[in-house]
Formats: structure tokens, sequence, C-alpha cells
């Protein structure tokens, strides 16, 4: 009922010279090899006076790199966007951060300059006016408390 066991293990394929993927008795068509491999197009080569670098440095015919690469952004300042949204919510300390934020960036080269200069702005001319209201304000409670109304 069994065989002899050859040494290999019950669940393997059967081995298969031809690849594990290719059906059996079938090979490439005719006239078919490898795919040629990829390289430089015929009757070009590398353009005239570039080859590898020399050694550590930069390369031939240019300066050493700037401060930042290309498309490089510096980061917004974070007071800024803080000082531009408190503006709008208590304006006397959207008008201080911005300030800060505005030294800050001078000091730090980071963006956010219009941000801060927007919150400095907005914030001096909502805190203008709130104090101008509170003028008129404590002037009308003022000249009501001291009229004829009382006894």
């Amino acid at each position: 009922m069994t065989q002899p066991d050859e040494g290999t293990y019950r669940g393997d394929p059967p081995p298969n010279d031809a690849g594990p993927m290719a059906a059996p008795g079938y090979g490439p068509p005719p006239g078919y090899g490898p795919p040629p491999g990829y390289g430089p197009p015929p009757g070009y080569g590398p353009p005239p006076g570039y080859g590898p670098p020399p050694g550590w440095g930069s390369a031939p015919g240019y300066g050493p790199p700037g401060w930042a690469p290309a498309g490089y952004r510096p980061p917004t300042n974070t007071l800024a966007i803080v000082a531009l949204a408190l503006c709008f919510a208590f304006a006397p300390a959207g008008l201080v951060t911005g300030l800060i934020a505005r030294r800050q960036i001078s000091r730090t080269g980071e963006a956010g300059d219009g941000l801060a200069v927007a919150a400095i702005i907005i914030g001096g001319i909502a805190t203008t006016l709130f104090a101008l209201g509170l003028v008129i304000w404590l002037v009308a409670v003022a000249s009501i408390t001291s009229g004829s109304f009382g006894p």
C-alpha cells in the first residue's frame, strides 16, 4: 500500500527543469532570446567635458552650494499665525503677539512677516476702535448721571 519514501517530503511538488511556471513540453518560441540590455543609444556617449567628479568638493565651474536647496521655504512663524487669530478674538493680545512675532521673524529668518504685519494692523485698528468706544461710553454715562434725572 505504501511505497518507499525516497527522502523527499510528500508535500513538495515534483522537480521540473523548465522552472516552476513553465508548462511541461513547451519552451520559448524560436527566434526569441533574452531581451537586450539597456544602455545609451548607439552613436552617443557622455557629453564632452563631463567626467566623474574629482574627489570631494563642488563640480568644476560651479561655486559652493547656497544657503538652501532650490524649492526650500523657511517655516512659518507660529506666533504670527497665533497673532492673526488673536486679533479677531481679543485685539490687544493680537497686537502684542504680532509685535513679538515680527521681532522673532527678523531674528530667525522665518516666514510669516505678512501675517504678523496684518495682525499688528488689524489689532491696532480694533484696539483703537474699542478704546474710542469705551471713552464715548464713559462720557455718555457721566453725562447721564450728572444730569437732572436724579432726585
